[in-house]
């Protein structure tokens, strides 16, 4: 009787063994965690730092150039010497050249008295807009139009504010480009040895740095060449092409994130303008390209970004779409479940199939609107033979 108890617990033992060594494995699977945060929609590209605004200093007569001591990145004050001109006695007594100098002056005072035009317009477009602003704050404290209606028009004022002081750098620097004209009559206009001796001193429009000098040695130049390029480098604008498509998802005001321009930091900018105009752009593999110039402003202060300079690259991610409290999966977790977009959950070891309604996604996220909560493991990177219900093991 005990032989045949032993008989059947090593019978017993045996299909234990047979059934645990033929039963399936539970298939490895990688996981993730469903989040909930900030979901951050971008346009990724390269750009380039330029100045706003870029003044070439040229010649306003022809003359002999002496040689130009300042260097590149050499600070310059406003109406400061840049260049000295020793006159062309026959070129600079003839009649020809005073009435081409009389000529250049009165189209200066034109270009000037367009530049004042150009100042009141703007300065009456900052009073209209001041006004709408004081109407609408008023309707909103009585309840007749919404508070946020209110934004609108402050940022209306600041645009108006900018244009009003872009139009009286305008006039300032053509009034002084008038002078400069004036002089150089009152000089060509003058006879005798001495005056033929005078140098006439080229001076600085604005204040600012030498970026570029076109004339260093000593030489001869004519009316009009360029010397010099001055410019602010702490007034910096980035430009970035982007394909038509992506570009039509951007307006002004849109906020951006500047990277691995040199600096550890990363740099806040808004989009300050699109441009109406694309053009033909050929990629890399030889792809016609449809692309648009989109003008970004630095918004992060300039002290945290003074080793930029006038074209250096840095890579610029347009956030298109920012969605706070979003219920985020890895996009790798997500595969097409006949029209709709399904996943697999892990749950109690095996894989539930569950279909998601998908918002928008990015390269590494997806913006669940329903079907997932947070904290909910998901398998990635499924298996295309994995099925719902079967079992699996997280890796």
């Amino acid at each position: 009787m005990k032989k045949r108890w032993l008989l059947a617990l090593a019978a017993l033992a045996l299909v234990t063994l047979l059934v645990w060594a033929l039963w399936p494995a539970a298939r490895l699977v990688e996981t993730a965690v469903v989040t909930q945060g900030r979901f951050e929609r971008a346009v990724q590209e390269d750009g380039r730092t330029r100045l706003r605004e870029r003044y070439l200093v040229s010649a306003p007569l022809g003359g002999r150039l002496t040689r130009i001591t300042l260097r590149q990145g050499d600070a310059v004050a406003k109406n400061a010497v840049v260049a000295l001109l020793w006159p062309n006695t026959p070129a600079m007594l003839d009649e020809r050249s005073t009435a081409e100098q009389l000529a250049r002056a009165n189209a200066m005072a034109s270009n000037l008295a367009r530049a004042q035009a150009g100042v009141g317009r703007a300065s009456a477009a900052l009073s209209q807009a001041r006004a709408n602003l004081t109407r609408s704050e008023t309707l909103a404290e009585q309840g007749f139009v919404s508070p946020n209606q209110n934004e609108t028009g402050r940022l209306d004022v600041r645009l108006r504010e900018q244009e009003l002081e872009s139009a009286r750098q305008e006039e300032a620097a053509t009034r002084h480009e008038l002078e400069q004209v004036r002089v150089a009559l009152r000089q060509v206009s003058t006879a005798g040895p001495a005056a033929q001796q005078r140098p006439f001193e080229v001076r600085s429009p604005v204040a600012g740095r030498v970026l570029k000098i076109t004339h260093s040695s000593e030489t001869v130049v004519p009316a009009g060449a360029t010397l010099m390029e001055l410019g602010d480098p702490s007034r910096l604008e980035v430009v970035v092409d982007l394909l038509t498509e992506d570009a039509a998802q951007i307006s002004p005001g849109t906020p951006v994130q500047l990277a691995n321009w040199g600096g550890a930091a990363v740099l806040e900018g808004r989009v300050r303008l699109v441009e109406p105009a694309a053009f033909t752009k050929v990629s890399a593999l030889g792809v016609e390209e449809q692309r648009v110039n989109a003008v970004v402003d630095i918004t992060t202060a300039p002290t945290q970004w003074q080793s930029l300079g006038d074209g250096f690259k840095v890579d610029v991610r347009v956030l298109v779409q920012v969605v706070e409290q979003a219920i985020q999966v890895p996009v790798s977790a997500l595969f097409p479940v006949g029209g709709r977009a399904g996943l697999f959950v892990l749950e109690q070891g095996h894989a539930r199939l569950r279909e998601v309604e998908i918002s928008a996604r990015n390269g590494m996220q997806a913006w669940i609107r329903t079907g997932l909560t947070p904290g909910t493991t998901v398998i990635v990177y499924p298996d295309a033979k994995l099925k719902d219900g079967e079992a699996v093991r997280p890796r």
